[in-house]
């Protein structure tokens, strides 16, 4: 599906708050006409209402693409005001965290075309990484949906839904776990004597510039690791500490992306 008939037919955004719109404003700074969109949200944004897009308007009868990007505690409240679209060739898309294939198929028929969708909230910032994986109907449309979903970051295609679960506990998840590091990390350097807004910027400008070497560098973030250890140095000190096999990194990170998964299944099953 290219993206002429995508604005000839029209796209039909289901929810847009802080993903939704962050989505939106990606593919109308790529071309989509706004008039070719409609978006259905109960409190749309005074920015969604000025930009000349279709506002909980009637909604064409065969859109190229639906956009489920509601909060999965809205969703039985939602699909069904979307149940007549299904059977067709119009694209369900799904952006929200934890509603498995089988919900959508449920609710719109096993013969339409859904792809699911995990981005992360960097994806508010163009700065996102989402994993995507279709039902058997909707296996041609994989393409279509990374190209709609790179306006908000990078895209990867699962080998099924099964590896779902695992991409939420380190991407879905995982920028909360930074989040935490910059906290701590800062929380450290106030410890040691920095006043606390000089240590909090400190621990924020280092972990994103040190992110953004780890995405350019040709080298694995290992080597870059080695790259800035001295031996006997400040930082081989501090690395002992993270480091350590029982108490540190290597025995933290795996359990706690396993609680996170885990908890994605049980959440999957209802």
């Amino acid at each position: 599906m290219k993206d002429t008939e995508i604005a000839a037919r029209g796209l039909v955004l289901l929810g847009c708050g802080k993903m939704g719109s962050a989505m939106l404003a990606g593919w109308l700074e790529r071309g989509l006409p706004e008039d070719s969109v409609w978006v259905l949200d109960p409190h749309p944004s005074d920015w969604v209402q000025s930009l000349g897009v279709h506002v909980n308007a009637g909604v064409p009868e065969a859109p190229a693409v639906v956009l489920i990007a509601v909060k999965p505690q809205m969703m039985g409240d939602a699909l069904p005001t979307l149940a007549a679209l299904g059977g067709g060739d119009t694209v369900f898309v799904s952006v929200a965290a934890g509603t498995p294939l089988a919900a959508f198929e449920a609710a719109f028929g096993a013969a339409t075309p859904i792809v699911r969708a995990m981005p992360n909230t960097p994806a508010a910032i163009g700065q996102g990484i989402t994993a995507i994986c279709a039902n058997a109907a909707g296996q041609s449309a994989l393409g279509m949906a990374e190209a709609l979903l790179s306006a908000v970051g990078d895209v990867v295609t699962l080998e099924g839904e099964h590896q779902m679960d695992a991409v939420t506990g380190v991407s879905g998840s995982g920028p909360a776990y930074v989040f935490h590091l910059i906290e701590t990390l800062a929380a450290a350097g106030e410890a040691q004597g920095l006043p606390a807004p000089l240590a909090m910027q400190l621990a924020k400008a280092t972990v994103a510039g040190a992110g953004a070497l780890a995405m350019r560098a040709s080298e694995d973030p290992a080597q870059l690791r080695v790259n800035v250890t001295s031996p006997n140095g400040t930082t081989q000190a501090a690395l002992e500490v993270l480091m350590d096999a029982a108490q540190g990194f290597p025995a933290l990170m795996p359990r706690a992306v396993a609680a996170a998964t885990d908890r994605s299944k049980e959440l999957a099953r209802g």
